[in-house]
Formats: structure tokens, C-alpha cells, sequence
């Protein structure tokens, strides 16, 4: 299971990197359109994603303890989602021992 949730943070690493990029040679960040900000479902996707890191941040600040690992994985999260979600995720994952259980890597 650990090898498949490795694969799996690696394609979410790569296809966020990827989309992220095209993105942005496309257009700016603060380009896009005032109608776009104030749709609803804009809004409502945003709120969802970041109720999400917020979610994740909790979490990563149980496992981590230290309270500046944890300030710069809130702004990491908080600035790059799920970027910084998936390298977290495979940090956990590579650090985990050869047959070791998901519980060494989410207690």
C-alpha cells in the first residue's frame, strides 16, 4: 500500500506542477477576471479547497510537534495546497521502512 500511495503523491506532485505551470504561461494569477472572482462556484471551490488545507494542516501539525515545522508547513500549504500536500505526503512515505504499515505513516 505504501508503494501505490507513493505512485499516487507522485502524480498528484507532477500533474499539480504541470497544470500550474501551463497556467500560468497562459495567463497571470490576478488576470483573470472580476466576473471569475465573485462567481459563486468560485467561491464555493475556494472555500472547499482551503477548509481542505486547513484540514490537512491539522493533521500535519499533530505528526510534526515542532511549532516552526509547523509554520512553515501552514504556509507552505496555505501558499501552494496541494503541491505542498502531496511532498508532504511523499516525505512521510519515503521515510516509512521497508514493509512498515500506513500507521507509521499517518501516527
Amino acid at each position: 500500500m505504501i508503494w501505490f500511495l507513493r505512485v499516487l503523491f507522485s502524480v498528484v506532485l507532477a500533474s499539480m506542477l504541470w497544470v500550474t505551470t501551463w497556467a500560468s504561461l497562459h495567463c497571470g494569477l490576478f488576470a483573470i477576471s472580476a466576473a471569475v472572482y465573485g462567481h459563486p462556484w468560485f467561491v464555493a471551490a475556494m472555500a472547499d479547497a482551503y477548509w481542505g488545507f486547513v484540514t490537512f494542516f491539522v493533521w500535519v501539525c499533530w505528526k510534526e510537534r515542532a511549532v516552526t515545522a509547523c509554520v512553515l508547513w501552514f504556509v507552505a500549504i496555505i501558499l501552494l495546497g496541494n503541491i505542498a500536500m502531496a511532498s508532504y505526503m511523499l516525505r512521510e512515505l519515503i521515510r516509512a521502512e521497508p514493509g512498515a504499515g500506513l500507521d507509521t505513516v499517518f501516527l
